[in-house]
């Protein structure tokens, strides 16, 4: 039922716990395709000594995850494409929960569930924008999102309809951070998403920060970010508050970096000028009409207090063990 599609690069220490959470699934109906993008460590050949027919391994020339991805989806045999990050991974029960999802809410083309965030070692809770109480349904993908701003799919606990994946050209190849939203966008725009509230899926934030989209040191061209490849939606942002106000929320969270380093200026600042700030937290008003020096100071002081307190986190969670 299942093609569980990996896209693999340089992630030899996380790899093979990623894999054997899907080789260890309740739900014995799937395939799993490994596609390393020209890895250069040791990942790729540590999974052949795993023997599961299965299990499948693809590799490539570096091309980016959205190709890995997509090459992965070219060889799925299955009607259903789950995706998982190399570093993350599965509750045994993932696959089980997604197909009795599947099931029930059958007019859905996307599917998701509820996740842990790993920081430290520790599990905590996502908070996704559902109602209270709510535990399985039908989901309005742009008000949930845009309730928390916690990302209700990801590409780590996500399901789509093959034929959906391929109805909409699969991942762009030219974005690669952000390549996932821009695709669950356009699918939500057109179909349903079902959603399981139950934290079955591990993100895993304690990856080294160089091999995840989101490090530190990371400073994406805009051709590679989706933040400044959205103008597809204009027409319905238009047309739908609820995608507007959530489109508008993530440019101002991720346009920061940008911002304060005076990268691609004159785009942000005709980005920033169409969003209604009073609708948004006073935080990005701050941001972005403040002098730089006191905006930067203020971040400053943000990222000391966080070492502060992760380093704290840290000490205690070992003391425990």
């Amino acid at each position: 039922m299942f093609s569980v599609v990996i896209p693999l690069y340089n992630k030899a220490n996380y790899v093979e716990k990623s894999v054997g959470s899907v080789l260890g699934q309740t739900f014995r109906d799937f395939e799993v395709i490994v596609v390393d993008d020209g890895s250069t460590d040791e990942g790729f050949n540590r999974l052949k000594s795993l023997q599961d027919d299965r299990l499948r391994l693809i590799q490539q020339k570096n091309a980016g995850v959205s190709v890995a991805r997509n090459n992965g989806v070219k060889s799925a045999q299955f009607d259903y494409v789950a995706f998982l990050d190399a570093d993350d991974w599965w509750d045994e029960r993932f696959l089980e929960q997604m197909a009795k999802l599947i099931t029930d809410y059958p007019q859905a083309a996307l599917y998701a569930t509820n996740y842990y965030s790993v920081k430290n070692g520790l599990n905590r809770p996502a908070v996704i924008g559902v109602a209270d109480g709510f535990q399985r349904g039908y989901i309005d993908y742009f008000d949930v999102y845009a309730k928390t701003f916690w990302a209700p799919v990801n590409c780590s606990y996500a399901v789509i309809k093959k034929t959906v994946f391929w109805g909409e050209k699969g991942f762009q190849p030219s974005l690669k951070m952000g390549e996932d939203l821009d695709l669950w966008l356009r699918v939500a725009l057109k179909h349903q998403v079902g959603y399981l509230n139950q934290f079955l899926a591990y993100s895993n934030q304690d990856a080294e920060t160089s091999q995840r989209a989101l490090g530190a040191e990371k400073r994406w061209k805009k051709e590679e970010h989706v933040i400044f490849n959205l103008a597809y939606l204009h027409e319905y942002e238009n047309q739908l508050p609820k995608l507007k106000y959530l489109l508008d929320g993530l440019r101002l969270r991720s346009l920061i970096p940008f911002y304060l380093q005076n990268a691609y200026s004159e785009e942000i600042r005709e980005i920033v000028k169409t969003i209604d700030f009073s609708r948004h937290p006073f935080l990005y008003r701050f941001v972005y009409t403040w002098p730089k020096a006191v905006v930067l100071g203020y971040f400053l002081g943000k990222k000391y207090g966080s070492f502060v307190k992760q380093s704290m986190i840290r000490m205690a969670h070992k003391a425990r063990n």
